[in-house]
């Protein structure tokens, strides 16, 4: 019977799915192929502009989604250090180094694709895919993802990656309904960030095994210090090797009188 791939492998082939329909759109819009008809179809149906679609875009500015990963860090690593963790610095250092990616693989796309925008923005290219996206899905993602182990209750969790998914829901509908982007720009960066986000987590899943390790060593080595420095204990007492002094003097010497007694012929 074969054996069931680690839960590692699994999140690793749970990732092909994204990546595959990423590279199939980015090939698409590349191409100028028979699927951005419909995405332009679909487009001209859900575009309304108004200030609301204008206010949720912009929750995917590099401003305002940027500083909330940040600080979420900040936080956990003063957490982390306070808490006596092992690696402590590791979440807080690799969420911001997955947001610095963002730009360095959307930036060069937008380039190489040069697909305008939609007829509701000014005539201008290199609009694939949705950068406000990818930068809300991985700020927010990110955030949640660090802060998670430092939550205690399930429903404490549960509502950090909701309201994080409902924030990148909320950009990705703006952005959508305000014209700023075709709606494959978005779906593209949700399966890009799927896959940057998919990294994060392994990342953390192996330094939490680490971290694991390491404090049931640290605890193991404790434990010999202790019992090294505890004095050895038997069942039985030892016997006591201190001579007592009896109280009666007549024990421990003989009587004058009676010596005088035996000197007497």
């Amino acid at each position: 019977m074969p054996s069931r791939p680690s839960r590692p492998t699994r999140a690793v082939l749970g990732l092909l799915p994204p990546a595959l329909l990423f590279a199939l759109i980015t090939w698409q819009v590349a191409a100028d192929g028979p699927l951005l008809r419909p995405d332009e179809r679909l487009s001209r149906a859900l575009v309304h502009p108004d200030r609301a679609s204008e206010l949720l875009a912009d929750l995917g500015e590099a401003q305002v989604a940027v500083p909330v990963l940040v600080l979420v860090a900040g936080y956990v690593a003063w957490r982390g250090r306070a808490a006596g963790a092992a690696r402590w610095w590791v979440p807080s250092l690799a969420a911001p180094a997955v947001m610095v990616l963002v730009p360095l693989i959307v930036v060069p796309l937008k380039v190489w694709t040069d697909r305008p925008g939609t007829p509701a923005v000014p005539p201008a290219t290199g609009y694939y895919p949705s950068g406000h996206t990818a930068t809300a899905a991985v700020a927010y993602g990110a955030a949640a993802l660090v802060l998670l182990p430092w939550l205690r209750t399930a429903f404490a969790r549960w509502l950090a990656l909701a309201t994080s998914a409902l924030l990148v829901l909320a950009v990705s509908f703006g952005l959508v309904r305000r014209g700023y982007h075709w709606p494959l720009d978005v779906v593209a960066s949700w399966c890009l960030c799927t896959v940057l986000l998919g990294a994060l987590w392994l990342l953390l899943e192996r330094e939490r095994r680490e971290r694991e390790r390491l404090e049931r060593e640290r605890s193991a080595r404790e434990r010999l210090r202790t019992a090294a420095g505890r004095p050895c204990q038997t069942g039985a007492p030892r016997p006591s090797t201190r001579t007592t002094r009896t109280s009666d003097p007549s024990a421990s010497r003989p009587y004058r009188g009676a010596r005088k007694a035996q000197d007497t012929p």
